[in-house]
């Protein structure tokens, strides 16, 4: 039996899905990374992921290939303050989903490397607050000086 399985299947990730964008809609740094105006097909890629990487359908990856978490998420600027917002609505729908203690804990421990590993800018303390400088950018300032 998989995680997916034993933690009710499709219907679990369904409302952890659905209440994790029903968050992020209200959340005025997360809702204006997302490209489509509907949060739906966003959801719908989510779920598939989750159900995959937990033992359920395939469907992921027979529709997207690999899902390359980190490059599919470099053209958005996921700053340390853009990926606690998206572990609040995340645990927030965790809650909700009231996993057993030993299913939330394992699946809250996989969302929230995840969240960590990609974060990709970084705040600029050279910058005016609120600037944002992507690690990209960061590595290319600090390569110019050290050549100097």
């Amino acid at each position: 039996m998989t995680f997916y399985d034993e933690v009710g299947g499709h219907t679990t990730f369904d409302t952890i899905v659905r209440v994790f964008y029903r968050e992020v809609a209200a959340d005025p740094v997360l809702k204006p990374m997302y490209p489509e105006e509907n949060l739906g097909p966003a959801a719908d890629r989510l779920s598939m992921f989750l159900e995959q990487y937990w033992g359920g359908p395939t469907t992921y990856g027979e529709q997207r290939g690999h899902p390359r978490l980190r490059m599919r998420h470099m053209p958005f600027a996921v700053d340390p303050d853009a990926r606690d917002r998206w572990l609040r609505c995340m645990r927030t729908a965790l809650d909700e989903a009231e996993l057993s203690p030993l299913h939330d804990a394992t699946l809250w421990d996989y969302l929230e490397r995840a969240a960590y590993a990609m974060v990709n800018t970084l705040p600029s303390p050279a910058a005016s607050p609120g600037a944002r400088q992507t690690l990209a950018t960061r590595s290319n300032s600090q390569d110019s000086t050290e050549n100097t």
